[in-house]
């Protein structure tokens, strides 16, 4: 449970025990800016946890993203290409095999995602306007 979910809940307990106006809005306003610089830290310490793994040249540590790509590539090189090819062959050669059938819905859309911030990224370089 994150500090901004319980804002809310807090502000109504305010109207409850706090009956004075100027009061309320002070504490109400710490609340606030207690969350919002507890957001910040958190959006610091998540750019820094990337940037870290970015940097790194393990594949352990930066090389999830590339992992994601090979395994969708794979995906869609076996669905469109080695598995009609093999089924081909297969046919010619007299043989009836049931060859896997990979339900490539998810890893199409991780794919095409992909693919899509890719291209963005190269347009951002071209025009360049992208970060160093």
């Amino acid at each position: 449970m994150s500090l901004l979910s319980l804002i809310d809940p807090i502000s109504t307990l305010l109207d409850k025990f706090v009956p004075d106006a100027d009061e309320k809005q002070k504490i109400a306003f710490e609340l606030a800016t207690l969350s919002e610089q507890n957001a910040q830290e958190i959006a610091t310490a998540q750019i820094a946890v990337n940037m870290a793994e970015a940097n790194s040249k393990s594949i352990f540590k930066g090389g999830w993203r590339p992992f994601v790509g090979w395994v969708c590539g794979f995906a869609l090189a076996y669905v469109a290409i080695l598995e009609p090819i093999m089924r081909f062959i297969a046919t010619m050669l007299g043989y009836t095999v049931d060859f896997p059938v990979i339900d490539t819905t998810l890893t199409m859309q991780i794919l095409m995602g992909m693919l899509g911030l890719g291209s963005l990224r190269s347009f951002e370089k071209s025009k360049g306007v992208a970060a160093k």
